[in-house]
């Protein structure tokens, strides 16, 4: 082999959490796997930090979950909100059938340096970190390989398989031509810092009103903080200006008092563009698409880290042999779509409807008052511990599959949590409108004349 050109069984573009998840799940199987990341690092703020217990499951099947647990990390058992002056509780995780019954915060250059040290212990795992993939190579309608920008130069490197895990606006997923569905969203996401003091609410708290929602994650000495936003309306917000920005704050959620003002900077504020998509077809002859490669999640539920981690191991388990032995087929990629594809529309199908309560939030930019249907809902029995199944496990776990298997969920969880889910999102929609129509009517009607 000359300098440039490099063979391997397996190669994987992006070292997000699909991307290592696959590599060190395929390096365990003794796969000769090659992990391409074009940053230097893992470094990067405001990505997906939310290890909810289907993936803390998995650590524990790999042995890792002891080792794993000792990274600096938040624990939270419950998620809730705060609509006007009502606090509920939405998701209960201290019933999941899991090992660990709580979501581990914990940033995400943390969770993949500790994977990608753990694959480094196998001599099949190759990492190789400003290693950009910007085409790829193909003999007649196969992929063969990936064109390769490094700091040595331009290389490439032929590979069995490649798996395209670069997120949402893949590079692979681009050159194959692979067509996208795109769902309407009507929110964007706003994430920035405030510090925490320690008599701030310590669970993942969604904060509803005057037409606005917040969202703050405890951090342990700060809060990541979330303002959902109306679709492209960001400039208009920056138009007002940074104490228009942090008044807005405070009406949200008083008691961060004189901490907003250490946002001084409108470059201390990342825009996330929420998009939710997903391929037609993840997969052409010797190429596959995986995590938001595959399918672009909202960050409703903090679902898309787990839900990429879950077609990794999908992928693992139905490839891990097949790669040894030099027997991939097309079939057998078509079978991980059939299979990964079935959770991914059930989770975007519940992004939509929650989205559909930020849509009517928005509308209505004074005080909020909860529906009692809301409130009624949320007393459902069962409901917050259905909840945390659906977003603390998913539809459709995986599992490794040379450990020991957890028990089914039973039929009728998927659809019923659905409609639980559903039931929810509905009610809060349905008597936001009847109030903002109610509010209408009485301000619209003309008033009785005398004696009428």
């Amino acid at each position: 082999m000359t300098n440039n050109v490099y063979k391997t069984t397996c190669c994987v573009i992006g070292g997000g959490p699909a991307g290592v998840m696959l590599g060190y799940l395929l390096a365990r199987a003794s796969v000769p796997v090659t992990v391409l990341e074009k940053h230097n690092d893992f470094f990067r703020d405001f990505r997906g930090d939310t290890v909810h217990p289907s993936t803390l499951e998995l650590m524990h099947e790999l042995g890792l979950l002891g080792d794993f647990l000792k990274v600096p990390h938040q624990e939270l058992t419950s998620t809730g909100g705060v609509i006007g002056d009502f606090t509920f509780k939405a998701a209960n995780f201290r019933h999941v059938p899991t090992h660990c019954k709580f979501v581990a915060l914990m940033p995400q250059w943390d969770f993949l340096d500790f994977l990608s040290g753990q694959a480094k212990k196998f001599p099949t795992f190759d990492l190789r970190m400003q290693h950009e993939a910007v085409d790829l190579i193909r003999d007649a309608e196969r992929v063969t390989g990936v064109k390769v920008r490094s700091p040595s130069g331009n290389m490439q490197i032929h590979a069995d398989l490649v798996v395209a895990c670069d997120g949402r606006h893949s590079t692979a997923r681009k050159a194959a031509q692979l067509e996208v569905r795109e769902f309407g969203v009507p929110i964007d996401v706003l994430w920035f810092r405030i510090s925490r003091s320690s008599s701030d609410p310590e669970q993942l708290l969604g904060n509803f009103n005057y037409g606005k929602a917040l969202i703050l994650i405890n951090r342990g000495d700060y809060f990541q903080a979330g303002l959902i936003i109306p679709k492209g309306s960001f400039e208009a917000i920056k138009r007002k200006g940074l104490d228009a920005f942090r008044e807005s704050l405070l009406q949200i959620a008083p008691f961060l008092g004189d901490r907003v003002g250490a946002v001084q900077d409108w470059d201390q504020i990342k825009l996330l563009s929420v998009q939710i998509n997903r391929l037609r077809r993840w997969h052409q002859p010797g190429l596959l698409c995986i995590g938001d490669a595959a399918h672009a999640m909202s960050p409703a539920g903090g679902v898309g880290i787990n839900l990429a981690i879950q077609d990794a191991v999908a992928t693992a388990n139905l490839l891990g042999t097949p790669l040894r032995e030099g027997r991939v087929t097309e079939d057998l990629l078509r079978r991980i779509q059939q299979r990964r594809e079935f959770p991914t529309r059930v989770t975007q199908r519940l992004q939509v409807n929650a989205h559909k309560v930020f849509e009517h939030v928005f509308q209505n930019t004074g005080p909020l008052t909860a529906p009692w249907q809301l409130k009624a809902a949320v007393r459902v029995p069962g409901i917050q511990q259905a909840l945390a199944r659906v977003i603390g496990i998913g539809i459709r776990p995986e599992h490794i599959e040379d450990t020991e298997k957890r028990p089914s969920l039973p039929r009728w969880f998927v659809p019923g949590v659905a409609v639980g889910a559903a039931v929810l999102a509905a009610v809060a929609v349905v008597a936001v409108r009847a109030r903002r129509d109610l509010r209408r009517k009485k301000y619209t009607e003309p008033t009785a004349s005398p004696g009428s």
